[in-house]
């Protein structure tokens, strides 16, 4: 069976310009090479740091941008040759507050998109009544969106998405900034999404979200896919691993460096949580590392030290990592 999304070779560029007195030409890659596959009824998601290219692919897909090269196929159609007839098949639903008119009611709203989708007159009622149990708006739908709290717009968002009946949703970054309650109940909409048939891609920055939700995986950064394959089968590139987390109270770039070159480790990172910060240090299988570690950081205020196995989001550390270095170098 074909699949049902494909990305060959995708590259964008865009033009800017630079400097504040001298104005100079600059031109921006910020899609350089991406080739996925999505069969029909899977989840795939795109994994990513901001800027490294998940939307720009995203908007090639839904015919919002063309192509600098590279082909894209939706259905079997070409996204540029055959623009308007894809628009017709596909849902889309980013994540953010745009896209609603907030002094009508949620199902004023529906009404109003269903026209603007051609979606059958006779058949508007029944189709929004769907969709509103559907994402869990059932008795909310005559409050206006104003009174709507992030999670239940971004499940008003995903029932505008689907008024058409598309086979194909792409879903950027849904539960972006929506309370733990809320994503809970995205997730579970999109988990029935997937249920119900469709094939979707959904782009997050939630690594449990993504292990949760996923079959497959696409990891993005600097432009290309650096890493494919199941949760599973990501995470198992450094199951094998140990990770230590120090806490730390003001840490230097020279102290970062430093551990990144004891042998054996493969990525480091400094993340902000609560009144510390945390430096998380992956080594390699066999390695342990700790002593070492805190033999670099002799002198730096520390907090609690930890050792743990990797899980898919150290996993997508490392190879983000290991990207960054690449391109640097």
């Amino acid at each position: 069976m074909p699949p049902v999304v494909e990305a060959i070779d995708l590259h964008r560029t865009y033009r800017t310009t630079t400097g504040t007195f001298r104005r100079r030409s600059l031109e921006v890659e910020a899609v350089r090479g991406v080739s996925f596959e999505i069969a029909e009824g899977e989840l795939f998601g795109l994994l990513g740091p901001n800027g490294a290219g998940k939307t720009t692919t995203i908007k090639m897909l839904i015919t919002l941008l063309i192509p600098t090269s590279g082909q894209a196929r939706v259905l079997g159609r070409d996204v540029v040759e055959d623009a308007h007839w894809v628009r017709e098949r596909i849902g889309y639903v980013f994540g953010g507050d745009r896209g609603l008119y907030e002094r009508l009611s949620a199902l004023d709203n529906l009404r109003y998109f269903a026209e603007l989708y051609g979606v059958e007159p006779r058949s508007q009622r029944a189709r929004i009544g769907e969709l509103l149990e559907l994402v869990g708006l059932e008795g909310r739908e005559k409050e206006r969106v104003e009174g709507y709290s992030r999670g239940m717009r971004q499940r008003l968002h995903i029932a505008r998405g689907l008024l058409h009946d598309p086979p194909v949703l792409f879903l950027d970054e849904p539960t972006i900034g929506v309370d733990p309650v809320g994503a809970r109940e995205l997730r579970a909409t999109i988990a029935g999404l997937k249920a119900a048939g469709k094939t979707v891609l959904l782009t997050t920055h939630y690594m449990f979200e993504a292990d949760a939700l996923c079959d497959r995986i696409g990891v993005v950064a600097k432009g290309r896919i650096v890493a494919e394959g199941t949760p599973r089968e990501l995470k198992e590139r450094v199951a094998e691993g140990v990770v230590v987390e120090i806490e730390v109270y003001g840490i230097e770039d020279d102290r970062v460096e430093a551990l990144r070159r004891i042998d054996g480790v493969t990525s480091v990172a400094v993340e902000d949580r609560d009144q510390a910060q945390v430096v998380v240090v992956q080594a390699e299988p066999g390695r342990e590392p700790t002593h070492d570690v805190l033999a670099r950081l002799d002198g730096v205020s520390l907090g609690r030290v930890t050792t743990r196995e990797p899980t898919l989001e150290d996993a997508y550390v490392a190879l983000v990592t290991e990207e960054r270095e690449q391109v640097s170098d």
